[in-house]
């Protein structure tokens, strides 16, 4: 969830709005207008900016549509009311149009507070949204999902028997994850394929890993493949690895890494920009921009770096490479980044409910917006559509463009 804070200052008073639809009857406010007859059905109105944004707002549609339900649906089981306001409310948040903000009710809730503790079972994929389709960011290494052959740009049509065409990302989510041994298939469409494949994953528990580093001649090659709370511990020890080894230039493998944690993105830019340069711009709607500098630990600022990306570099990704590609402190390689440039945080609604919302945005150190057009390579190297060949080429393209460095 960008940088994987959790905050809870999102206001009440617009949600309390929306779940006074379904408390008490509306029984007699016939005559009153649809807003005050919000109000006060309302626990508690809603504060004077909200109820000046309201003012104009038409309710009435809301509530001939409730009253129709009442006094003429028929079937075996009697109206949830409650349900009715939770769907209300999802309703109101998916027409915002935004795939990362999602209401929970209490059962999704519980399930994803069990999410974010740690350890889950599921596939090991990082999944989200390009252009209103669903599609796999990347596959966590030697995941389920990753074993399956599941691939970085595939876009999921069907989880089982659902189309995902109408469901929520958290939604899809909850689908693909579920107990260990458990299967779960899924039908994509790959570039370069006419048909849709069916993918079947067994889910297991899934595992981050952090990082992998080698050495290749000259050339010190770090894999980092997330932004999670050691992740700069973890990069601080591979720095002191590349100044034992005798390597003169660096590649930083940002590939199919899905982003994580901010200040892991912050620190780990660190290493090649003096203290206080900008590594990125957090852009709210109501106050002025958070500025992130760097705290110039500079070790790596005159080391000739290569940065490899790919559609499957995202979020805490493209924040570091966005800032070293801007302050020319590295040359990027590969392909095009997803663009995956939103902060989201979780806000209570009620004890058993919650909404996660998108709150800002993160620009590059120039303010180019990361979610609205991702990064592209100074080096466009594409991979084959069958990728069939265990050659490397944008790494291979990587080493070359460093032997040429003085």
């Amino acid at each position: 969830m960008g940088g994987q804070r959790r905050f809870f200052i999102f206001g009440t008073a617009f949600a309390v709005v929306v779940a006074s639809f379904g408390i008490g009857a509306w029984f007699g406010y016939n005559e009153r207008s649809s807003i005050e007859r919000v109000f006060n059905v309302s626990n508690q109105s809603p504060s004077g900016e909200i109820a000046h944004k309201l003012k104009d707002v038409d309710f009435e549609p809301f509530w001939k549509a409730w009253e129709t339900i009442e006094s003429k649906h028929i079937s075996e089981d009697p109206i949830d009311r409650q349900a009715l306001v939770w769907g209300a409310i999802q309703g109101m948040v998916s027409s915002l149009g935004d795939p990362y903000t999602v209401f929970f009710p209490p059962k999704d809730n519980e399930d994803f507070q069990n999410e974010i503790k740690g350890e889950f079972s599921g596939i090991g994929a990082e999944i989200g949204v390009r252009k209103e389709i669903l599609t796999v960011i990347a596959p966590i290494k030697d995941s389920p999902s990753a074993r399956a052959g599941l691939k970085s740009g595939d876009k999921i049509l069907k989880i089982d028997d659902a189309f995902t065409e109408n469901l929520t990302l958290d939604q899809t989510i909850h689908k693909i994850r579920g107990e260990r041994g458990t299967k779960v298939m899924l039908t994509v469409v790959r570039k370069g394929e006419d048909k849709p494949r069916e993918i079947s994953i067994t889910r297991d528990v899934i595992r981050m890993p952090l990082i992998d580093t080698e050495k290749r001649g000259d050339v010190f090659v770090v894999k980092l493949f997330s932004f999670s709370e050691n992740s700069s511990s973890e990069f601080q020890k591979a720095v002191r690895e590349f100044m034992r080894s005798g390597a003169t230039k660096f590649i930083l493998d940002l590939r199919n890494n899905p982003g994580g944690y901010l200040h892991s993105s912050v620190d780990i830019a660190s290493w090649w920009l003096p203290e206080g340069e900008v590594i990125a711009r957090e852009e709210f709607r109501d106050r002025e921009a958070t500025i992130y500098r760097s705290a110039g630990f500079k070790a790596l600022e005159n080391v000739p770096t290569v940065l490899l990306i790919n559609q499957g570099s995202a979020s805490a990704s493209e924040i570091l490479a966005g800032a070293l590609q801007e302050h020319k402190k590295a040359i990027l390689v590969g392909e095009k980044t997803f663009g995956k440039g939103s902060v989201q945080e979780l806000e209570s609604i009620t004890d058993k409910t919650s909404i996660k919302i998108t709150i800002a945005r993160w620009t590059t150190p120039s303010g180019k917006s990361i979610s609205k057009e991702g990064l592209a390579p100074d080096i466009e190297i594409k991979l084959p559509a069958d990728n069939a060949t265990d050659k490397d080429i944008q790494l291979e393209r990587a080493l070359e463009r460093l032997r040429q460095a003085r």
